[in-house]
């Protein structure tokens, strides 16, 4: 099963090269539904899928790709990469009902994606930076649009003045999480450069996942470059109760204090740092990509190795070590 999942992704990334993030759901079984699938650290895993075959889900998020014509006379996005249409269809069903919401940009796109719900009604209308205004009324300073689910608006300019979260529903409460059904279903989720499922920067989500006085806020002091390559890009949300994000392996609390229906006692994985040895990694032998490069950024910083160095490649390798390691939702 788990080879399967490596040469399907590893064909994946070849006919795909500069993908990043996120990936599509795919399971083979027998059983009769639900199909129970064993996680890391012993939980059982229950996706109730209509036939009961389903024992993965990889999820796979294209930024602005089209499937239909905008212009009727110039072909698709799709109908230019045929080898990634082929596929698509070749192995599932290809959903044409697909929805843009606009301004169409990075961020407010994949995030429209994960909640389901247009920008107005998550907290992230304008991407991938806005401005917001400061208390004065007058003044306004920029915000950025890829900030830690729970963080607070992000302004690289220094601390925000505006303490709200950055993910945001109409009614003024944090924004529902999209792994938050799976783990309550008993399935860990790994999170591969997911916009704001995972840490996004070193200054405000460091303080708001870890605190201010932790480790691996005195790590962002001392060391950014591998800081950002510890605890940026990569995360893993576990179920209830599940090992595999103890604090014995560095888990710390999930929190989502405003989600619907409660969310206590849970646990997370939060960056390269952390995950990777949970995946195998060891200090001599680290992480690699499907080429067998080790994963590291451009400064030679082992991990994370930036948003922009996510090649289909790394961010497929990586989905696949966590589906080997008892993490069925990536």
């Amino acid at each position: 099963m788990t080879r399967g999942i490596r040469r399907r992704l590893f064909s994946f990334a070849a006919l795909t090269p500069l993908v990043a993030v996120a990936f599509a759901g795919l399971g083979t079984s027998v059983s009769a539904a639900p199909v129970r699938t064993a996680s890391a650290g012993g939980t059982t895993c229950q996706l109730n899928s209509a036939r009961g075959q389903i024992q993965h889900v990889i999820f796979v998020q294209f930024d602005n790709t089209h499937f239909t014509r905008d212009n009727p006379n110039v072909p698709s996005d799709l109908e230019q990469m045929p080898n990634l249409l082929n596929f698509i269809e070749g192995n599932g069903v290809l959903l044409s009902n697909h929805h843009t919401p606009l301004i169409s940009h990075t961020a407010t796109d994949i995030l429209t994606s994960f909640t389901g719900v247009y920008g107005d009604r998550m907290g992230v209308p304008v991407s991938n930076s806005f401005r917001y205004y400061n208390p004065d009324k007058l003044t306004t300073n920029t915000g950025v649009s890829f900030a830690y689910w729970t963080d607070p608006v992000f302004d690289p300019s220094g601390a925000t003045t505006d303490s709200t979260y950055n993910m945001l529903t109409a009614e003024g409460k944090n924004a529902p999480a999209p792994w938050v059904p799976y783990t309550r279903a008993g399935c860990n989720v790994g999170q591969v450069a997911t916009a704001n499922t995972v840490l996004e920067n070193i200054a405000t989500d460091i303080p708001t996942v870890f605190g201010s006085t932790s480790t691996e806020a005195a790590e962002v002091a001392s060391n950014p470059g591998q800081a950002f390559a510890d605890f940026v890009g990569i995360g893993v949300h576990c179920a209830l109760g599940n090992a595999l994000c103890s604090q014995a392996n560095s888990g710390k609390p999930d929190v989502l204090p405003q989600e619907p229906g409660g969310y206590s006692g849970y646990m997370g994985l939060f960056g390269h740092k952390y995950v990777a040895p949970q995946l195998g990694a060891t200090p001599s032998s680290p992480l690699k990509d499907l080429n067998n490069n080790v994963i590291e950024d451009p400064h030679s910083h082992i991990g994370f190795p930036g948003f922009d160095g996510m090649a289909a490649t790394v961010s497929l390798s990586y989905v696949a070590a966590m589906q080997e390691h008892g993490i069925p939702i990536t």
